[in-house]
């Protein structure tokens, strides 16, 4: 299968590439924060691990979901560096000290469930790996990769978001990630394929996580809403419903769109393409209510 793009981007720099206008001709705007592949020489250099192991850390070819979106005009920004280098899904505070070889003593920095399970805004361990480097970074490194790459990913975020709420009456920012399989509820039961997050009605509104559920539903795939994924900084930070700003997660389970290594593009991407496709263009045709933030409280 062909990877690229089926255009060009209108913008590229080391944080991202974007593809559409900057004005948005639709409300909806898609992030691919975990698709970046690119890694530089020197961050291989100070990995204790393999580069698979390092890429067990992406949403694995989840970028390529968005190419028909992409195709059709939509405003979609997708990650160049990896999630290895930097978590555009955390906050630029969320660091293990641990990964810090000389933090300043004016420096506070913020814990979380994510980050004592090792996945702060610098990774440090996977399951198998529990320390994925040779030794820990300067300051001004961490801070070189916020300036360089979480920064601009995010500004770009809000100024799209300000665009396309200015035009159309409101913005809604889907952030697509991919998932492993989950577990089965209970024997006998399948487990969800496809998990929606809005931050339990706090990112968007609860109307907006229905239709997308519902259209995922009339493409016969089984929706789980907040569990076990309810969403983290991206649509916390970017979502604000009572101005008129919406942002959804959604994790795909990477075994509908993967091969069975779960490592390339399998035979059930054309399926994914065309939910994920559905779910867009039904978010981008809802028209703004008035009770959007009632339901979002």
């Amino acid at each position: 299968m062909d990877d690229s793009p089926p255009r060009a981007p209108t913008h590229s720099d080391p944080a991202f590439d974007l593809y559409g206008p900057t004005v948005p001709d639709s409300p909806v705007i898609l992030s691919v924060p975990h698709a970046g592949r690119l890694y530089p020489p020197a961050l291989l250099e100070q990995a204790r691990v393999r580069p698979e192991t390092l890429r067990r850390l992406e949403d694995r070819w989840v970028d390529l979901l968005v190419h028909p979106l992409i195709a059709l005009g939509f405003t979609v920004l997708i990650a160049r560096a990896p999630r290895a280098l930097i978590d555009l899904n955390r906050h630029d505070r969320e660091i293990d000290p641990a990964m810090l070889s000389d933090l300043p003593p004016m420096i506070t920095l913020q814990s979380s469930a994510k980050l004592r399970g090792g996945l702060g805004l610098l990774p440090r361990r996977l399951a198998g790996a529990p320390e994925l480097w040779l030794r820990p970074i300067a300051w001004a490194e961490a801070q070189r990769r916020i300036e360089t790459v979480h920064r601009p990913y995010h500004t770009m975020i809000g100024q799209l978001m300000a665009a396309a709420r200015d035009v159309h009456g409101h913005a809604i920012l889907i952030d697509l990630h991919s998932m492993p399989p989950l577990p089965p509820p209970s024997p006998g039961h399948p487990a969800p394929g496809l998990v929606l997050g809005d931050r339990f009605g706090r990112s968007a509104s609860s109307r907006l996580t229905t239709l997308a559920a519902d259209v995922a539903a009339g493409h016969d795939m089984l929706v789980a809403i907040n569990s076990p994924y309810a969403g983290d900084y991206l649509i916390e930070r970017h979502g604000r419903p009572e101005r008129d700003l919406h942002a959804l997660q959604i994790e795909i389970d990477r075994a509908l769109y993967l091969d069975a290594t779960l490592d390339r593009p399998g035979p059930g991407i054309a399926r994914m393409r065309v939910l994920v496709q559905a779910m867009v263009q039904a978010l981008a045709a809802e028209l703004p209510r008035a009770d959007y933030v009632l339901a979002a409280e």
